[in-house]
């Protein structure tokens, strides 16, 4: 009679082995687009367009970390409650700083409205300093 477990384990072990693979793929994949993303972003001069991609950068860095929670720490295979002790923290904390964004920008724009003096060093525009020049070789000679 053939032995039932060894038959089990390993569809289950291959079953695994396809699964690391394909989450290793798409991770990969995913910050391969990341980076095309990030250098394109740099030659991009339009400030819509530069946001837009960052918002795509920052969704597919939460898809990455997903990813890596749900397989690599094992709660994808957890129980909901377990879970929800690691996404309720993590929602509260993407609100803390949402809201804490938004009251430093409340609090910048209340001080540029009553205090002149801000607004005007706010509005000011900071020149490139010249990069020093090297010593080429023949200044080094003489």
């Amino acid at each position: 009679m053939e032995d039932t477990h060894a038959v089990h384990g390993e569809a289950h072990a291959d079953g695994g082995k396809k699964e690391i693979i394909k989450v290793t793929v798409i991770l990969t994949v995913l910050t391969l687009v990341e980076l095309a993303l990030g250098f394109w972003l740099m030659k991009i001069e339009n400030q819509t367009t530069r946001l837009e991609i960052k918002g795509v950068i920052i969704i597919l860095m939460m898809a990455k970390a997903f990813y890596i929670v749900a397989y690599f720490m094992h709660l994808k295979h957890e129980i909901r409650n377990m879970i929800m002790t690691v996404g309720v923290p993590m929602m509260l904390f993407i609100w803390f700083i949402i809201a804490f964004l938004y009251d430093g920008n409340s609090f910048k724009t209340l001080r540029n409205t009553y205090d002149p003096y801000k607004k005007e060093q706010s509005t000011i525009i900071v020149e490139k300093k010249e990069e020093p020049k090297e010593f080429d070789s023949e200044n080094k000679k003489k």
